[in-house]
């Protein structure tokens, strides 16, 4: 069916102007200021009209930081393909980057097609990966080159989690060699493992195990100290490299020291250190620990720093590292030790609604910047641009059709994530999607899905950082 979109205000990352979107054959095909039904080639039954009078027309977002599928401290995120996606889509995202997040002992390429495997048959949003490198001996790099034969142009490290998921500086300096030859982009967890290691072991050592302990157990200065060390090797091998949910100023800082070097840095922030600060975490009843994630939320000063990155455009995106564990059967695991805690804020749903009210809506950026930091650099940055990303003639017709007088509040009862709470609970909610397509095909409206389970196809990329 085609689909024919008249009267909107299509916002880009540069443009905001008045026209009429045709989409045929899961492409955009024309953009005129006015395109007459009667001029298409389709019966009325055959095309579907969709009236965006008063409302914006926004590119498909995209989160370039999610985890679904995810084994993490003995215990398994809630959510899976299916949940994800109508959560992303009611939320206005139409394109998904999850972490594949291997085990020490896994294989490569087992993990890559366990995580394609659980997203095949329920996605109902477009999907790619970022592939986790968790070791790096000589006999498992060629999977990764195979890995990136598949369409995976992405790598992630993680400077923390040590003892499970870190990285050793022998292998992060020759995985970093092999992305720069393949012109792979490496995405990175940017924090100080040993660091975060001797503080929670002196913590807990003096009976300090309650949620409100988990941020002073990783300080700014530890995340800073990551992405001072990641940039260094960048800088030694050339790779581009990309810090991931950047939480404080003291990271920014650093990361734009080694801008200023000539290393090749971009900078990721996730809507929860946008809008929460670390009293969040300090809630009586345990109730922090729905709070509990990794880097912890920051003092509020740094939102301020955050806010001001991206309307600079310093800061290129807006992810969510959207992990979605419950409080009661997953969270509460931690009660004798913050250390136990899942980690994790879920916001795949609330990300864009979060990012209009409290950014575009208090005048802290404007909409061309919030398309880019939610949608466009996230293309540009992981090759899918311009079939993502944009709103132009040849590009995918994932399209949000936005509502910016919409008034409600976050909540619960209208998440379509399987986790048991809402960190943003009763907050206003200024704007909405009232229509959500992917690929031409209508997925959403008014925050109901609508559309296919299982429509969403892998987006194979090729390496763009050569």
């Amino acid at each position: 069916m085609a689909l024919l979109v008249r009267n909107g205000r299509i916002i880009t990352a540069t443009d905001d102007y008045a026209a009429d979107i045709y989409c045929a054959g899961e492409t955009i095909t024309r953009i005129e200021p006015h395109i007459d039904p009667a001029s298409l080639p389709h019966s009325p039954v055959e095309l579907q009209v969709v009236d965006a009078s008063a409302k914006y027309v926004f590119p498909g977002f995209i989160d370039p930081h999610v985890h679904i599928y995810l084994p993490f401290m003995g215990t398994y995120a809630a959510d899976d393909y299916e949940s994800a996606s109508k959560a992303a889509l009611a939320g206005g995202t139409t394109t998904l980057i999850e972490m594949i997040c291997p085990g020490p002992n896994d294989e490569p390429l087992d993990a890559f097609e366990t995580w394609r495997s659980k997203a095949a048959s329920l996605a109902s949003v477009d999907y790619t990966f970022h592939m986790s490198v968790v070791r790096f001996e000589e006999g498992i790099r060629e999977q990764f080159r195979r890995i990136v034969e598949l369409g995976v142009a992405s790598f992630k490290v993680f400077l923390a989690y040590k003892g499970a998921l870190n990285l050793s500086d022998e292998h992060l300096f020759a995985m970093l060699k092999m992305a720069k030859q393949l012109g792979v982009i490496v995405t990175a967890h940017c924090e100080n493992a040993d660091a975060i290691d001797a503080m929670q072991k002196s913590l807990l050592a003096e009976g300090r195990t309650g949620p409100e302990w988990h941020g002073p157990s990783r300080p700014p200065v530890v995340e800073a100290d990551g992405v001072h060390h990641l940039c260094a090797f960048a800088e030694l091998t050339g790779t581009h490299v990309y810090t991931v949910h950047t939480s404080c100023d003291a990271a920014v800082r650093e990361a734009l020291a080694a801008r200023y070097r000539g290393v090749s840095v971009w900078i990721e922030c996730v809507a929860p250190h946008l809008v929460l600060d670390e009293k969040s975490a300090t809630l009586p009843n345990f109730e922090g620990a729905k709070y509990v994630m990794s880097p912890p939320l920051r003092h509020k000063s740094n939102q301020d720093v955050l806010w001001n990155a991206l309307r600079s455009r310093t800061v290129s995106t807006v992810a969510t590292d959207h992990a979605p564990f419950s409080f009661r059967a997953q969270k509460e695991m931690g009660r004798s030790a913050f250390t136990m805690i899942p980690n994790g804020i879920p916001t795949l749903q609330e990300r864009i609604d979060l990012v209009h009210t409290k950014g575009v809506t208090e005048g802290r950026i404007d909409l061309q910047t919030m398309v880019d930091a939610c949608s466009t650099q996230a293309a540009r940055i992981f090759g899918l641009y311009p079939r993502k990303g944009t709103i132009q003639i040849g590009a995918d017709a994932d399209l949000v059709v936005y509502d910016p007088e919409h008034r409600g509040t976050f909540s619960l009862k209208s998440s379509h994530s399987r986790v048991d709470y809402n960190a943003y609970e009763g907050w206003e909610k200024r704007g909405r999607a009232s229509l959500v397509t992917v690929r031409g095909e209508v997925q959403v409206r008014n925050g109901e899905f609508v559309g296919t389970v299982g429509r969403g196809r892998f987006i194979g990329r090729e390496p763009t950082h050569g």
